[in-house]
C-alpha cells in the first residue's frame, strides 16, 4: 500500500518561474552550471549547485558550499521569489519534449515505504553522494530536488490526473533544452483524497531516478524521528519530494560508455580479444539496432558487436541486460575494468548527448574507445526491482529531466 501526502509547496512567483527552473544538481558540472546561471540571479542553480557563487575550484563538499545554498534559498524566500502555498496540495507536472509527453503527480512520498521496500529500488547508492544530499537537505531544511518515481499505469489514476488538469495551469514555460513544463496546483480536497485512495491500491512504487535523494531523505527522517519524543509519523520529515509517472510514459535513453585505454593491448590484439565473445565487424551504424548488440567507436571507425549465443544467461534479469553483457564479456575480462562504479578508467555519457559526443571525446585523445548501447527498458527495471536485485551502475538515463525550483518541500 503506497502512501502519498499533499504538502504546502514552496513555488516560484509566477512571472519568475521560467528564470528559476533549473536542471538537477547532478546533470551539470560546476563549470556548466556557472555558465548556464550567468546573468540570472533567479536561477535555482544558486540553490542546487551553490558552488557557482564561490571561487572556482572550491571543494564541492566544503561547509561553505552548503551554507551558501542555505543563504541563497533563504534570500529567495525572504524576497518573495519563492512563496509557500497556504494549504497542503498535490501538483501535476506535465512535460512535453518533441512528440513525447509525460504527466506526473507531485507529492510527498513516504520514507517508511522506502524503508519497507514498498518503494522499490534498482541501484546501489554511493556513500559520499548520499551524504552530500543528506547535508543539503538538512542545511536547507527542505527537499529541493524531486525524486523521479514510477508505477504500473492505472486507468483510475489517469482519470483523476486528467481532472486535475481541467483548469488553467499555474505555470507554462519552456526551457533552454526545448522542453515545455506545465504545472498545475491540485487543491481540491475531494480530488486529493481520491488520488491517495487510488495510490494506496497500487501496492508498490519504483524509483526511476533519484536513489541518492530518496536514501538521504530517509536518513534525515530517521535522525529527526530519534530526536523527536512526540514523533507521530505525520511530520513533514517523514516524506520526500517526488514526481510520480505512469510507466507507459517513461522515456529511457541509453547510458553510453567511454574507456581511457585498451589495457595495454594494441588495436589488433584488442579486437581479437573482443571477438572471443562478440561477432565484431566494421559498420556505418552508430546506434545498435537490437538488444544484445553494441556499436563501438575505435580509431575513427565504428564497429558492430553482437554478443555470441551462450555468452550470457538470457533467463537472468541482471545478466541479460545489455549493460551487463558489455561489462561481463568485454569491460571486465578484456579491459580489466572490474568495478565500473569506482574505476577511473571508465566514464559514462547519457544518451541525450548523442554519438557525436562519443566521437568527440575519443577523437580528442582522452579516451581510447566508446560504446553506444540500446536503452534499458522500463519492464527490465521492474523485473530487476521486483526480484530484489540491483542493476549495474549507470544503466538508465531518463529524459526529459525534472526541473528543480518549480516546487520545493519544506521540512518544518
Amino acid at each position: 500500500m503506497a502512501r502519498i501526502e499533499p504538502f504546502q509547496g514552496l513555488r516560484p512567483r509566477k512571472d519568475l518561474a521560467e528564470k528559476i527552473a533549473a536542471p538537477p544538481y547532478d546533470v551539470l558540472s560546476s563549470e556548466e552550471a556557472r555558465e548556464l546561471a550567468k546573468g540570472n540571479p533567479f536561477s535555482f542553480l544558486h540553490v542546487g549547485k551553490p558552488e557557482i557563487d564561490l571561487p572556482a575550484g572550491t571543494d564541492l563538499y566544503a561547509d561553505e558550499v552548503y551554507a551558501k545554498g542555505r543563504e541563497n534559498f533563504s534570500r529567495f524566500i525572504s524576497e518573495g521569489i519563492l512563496v509557500q502555498d497556504k494549504k497542503k496540495c498535490f501538483y501535476v507536472y506535465k512535460q512535453i519534449w518533441g512528440e513525447h509527453v509525460q504527466v506526473g503527480l507531485v507529492a510527498g512520498a513516504s520514507c517508511q515505504d522506502y524503508q519497507d521496500d514498498v518503494i522499490k529500488k534498482h541501484e546501489l547508492t554511493r556513500e559520499d553522494k548520499e551524504h552530500d544530499r543528506q547535508r543539503h537537505i538538512d542545511t536547507l531544511n527542505a527537499q529541493t530536488g524531486p525524486v523521479f518515481l514510477t508505477y504500473q499505469c492505472n486507468r483510475a489514476i489517469d482519470k483523476l490526473i486528467a481532472r486535475a488538469m481541467a483548469g488553467e495551469p499555474e505555470n507554462d514555460i519552456s526551457t533552454y533544452d526545448g522542453v515545455r513544463h506545465i504545472f498545475y496546483v491540485v487543491d481540491d480536497d475531494k480530488l486529493i483524497s481520491g488520488l491517495q485512495k487510488e495510490f494506496r491500491k497500487l501496492g508498490v512504487l519504483y524509483v526511476a531516478d533519484g536513489h541518492h535523494r530518496s536514501a538521504a531523505a530517509t536518513k534525515i527522517k530517521a535522525q529527526r524521528q530519534a530526536a523527536n519524543p512526540g514523533h507521530t509519523g505525520d511530520e513533514e520529515y517523514n516524506f520526500f519530494l517526488a514526481v510520480i509517472f505512469p510507466h507507459n510514459q517513461m522515456k529511457i535513453l541509453p547510458y553510453n560508455r567511454l574507456v581511457k585505454d585498451l589495457n595495454g593491448l594494441d588495436r589488433d590484439a584488442f579486437l581479437a580479444r573482443v571477438s572471443e565473445h562478440f561477432i565484431c565487424e566494421t559498420s556505418t551504424e552508430k546506434v545498435p539496432s537490437r538488444t544484445q548488440e553494441f556499436a563501438m567507436y575505435l580509431d575513427g571507425a565504428w564497429y558492430r558487436l553482437a554478443a555470441k549465443p551462450g555468452t550470457f544467461d538470457a533467463a537472468d534479469a541482471i545478466a541479460s541486460l545489455d549493460v551487463s553483457i558489455l561489462q561481463n564479456n568485454l569491460l571486465a575480462p578484456v579491459l580489466g575494468i572490474r568495478n565500473p562504479r569506482t574505476d577511473k578508467r571508465i566514464d559514462f555519457v547519457g544518451g541525450i548527448r548523442g554519438t557525436a559526443e562519443l566521437e568527440r571525446k575519443v577523437d580528442g585523445g582522452k579516451f581510447a574507445a566508446a560504446f553506444s548501447l540500446r536503452p534499458t527498458t522500463i519492464e527490465q527495471l521492474f523485473a530487476v526491482a521486483d526480484a530484489g536485485k540491483i542493476m549495474p551502475p549507470k544503466s538508465t538515463w531518463f529524459e526529459p529531466k525534472l526541473k528543480d525550483g518549480l516546487v520545493s518541500h519544506l521540512l518544518g
